[in-house]
């Protein structure tokens, strides 16, 4: 797998540029499409926090990897396939009905080094500490693979992540828009959204009114993260997709390459943060082969 070359040296830029990258499920496939759209208008990000598939999709990104990397990656059931990441026990005396082997596996294929402070960007991962009932951002050391892990681990799918005698669980259930582990960093935010909150037309079964809850109840958990953000996008995948429509990671990305495009036509003002703010509209398709 190619590594995306380091095109520009942001190292003595003062207007350090975030992305906050909600947590979503494979609705998390629309930051790719987001991403793709960004580098295309010249605005490439320094630092980047995310929340579950948001700290997954981030620091794949943040290590060098481009949005057709990632896209081939998914083509090759390695990023995230549900049927492939889910090793599950034959007990439920465990945290969880999943080890998170699989994933943890991926990250060490994909990033060797396994340090936070050897990656191309600046890289935070939002978790749930469950001793302190709190949510932490985690942005050093050389376990990046455990980290990723912990905070796309769903509580009761996934088995919790140990860490001396401390517990933690996805970062999305207390903050799924954690942008705040970089506004000190950071002269301006880019949010991605990909789970706003829409009002349901109806609730026909349980499982429906379950759903709306937990997504009410991630609307709230990010609101403050959500405010933090100058920019913010809001991908409309989850008008036809839901968290575990990962076969439809194609049109989920376009969902989110669609959103970002119209974003930028009609808020010319995040055209400041571009290296190149001469570049004229463009599409690109990938070809995943």
């Amino acid at each position: 797998m190619k590594m995306m070359k380091d095109l520009f040296d942001f190292s003595s830029r003062n207007d350090s540029t975030g992305l906050c990258l909600s947590g979503g499920g494979a609705l998390g496939f629309a930051h790719i499409g987001v991403i793709q759209s960004l580098e295309e208008h010249g605005i490439y990000p320094t630092h980047i926090v995310g929340s579950s598939m948001g700290a997954i999709i981030g620091t794949l990104y943040a290590a060098g990897y481009s949005p057709a990397d990632m896209l081939q990656m998914i083509k090759e059931d390695k990023l995230y396939k549900v049927t492939k990441l889910l090793t599950f026990r034959a007990t439920f005396f465990k945290s969880g009905l999943s080890t998170h082997s699989l994933l943890r596996s991926l990250i060490k294929e994909l990033i060797p080094h396994n340090s936070f402070e050897k990656l191309k960007k600046e890289m935070h991962i939002c978790i749930v500490n469950l001793n302190s009932g709190t949510w932490e951002i985690i942005d050093s050391g050389n376990e990046l693979d455990k980290w990723v892990s912990a905070s796309a681990s769903i509580p009761g799918v996934f088995e919790t992540v140990k860490d001396a005698k401390i517990f933690y669980v996805d970062g999305g259930l207390l903050n799924n828009m954690p942008a705040q582990g970089i506004k000190d960093e950071c002269q301006q935010i880019i949010g991605v959204d990909v789970i706003p909150y829409r009002a349901p037309s109806e609730l026909n079964k349980p499982t429906d009114t379950l759903v709306v809850s937990i997504r009410a109840m991630q609307h709230q958990n990010s609101k403050e993260g959500r405010d933090l953000c100058r920019f913010l996008i809001e991908p409309k995948a989850i008008e036809e997709y839901h968290e575990f429509s990962f076969e439809s990671y194609e049109a989920i990305y376009q969902h989110g390459y669609n959103a970002a495009n119209q974003f930028i036509s009609e808020n010319p003002e995040i055209m400041k943060l571009s290296v190149n703010p001469t570049i004229k509209d463009k599409k690109t398709t990938i070809k995943i082969v």
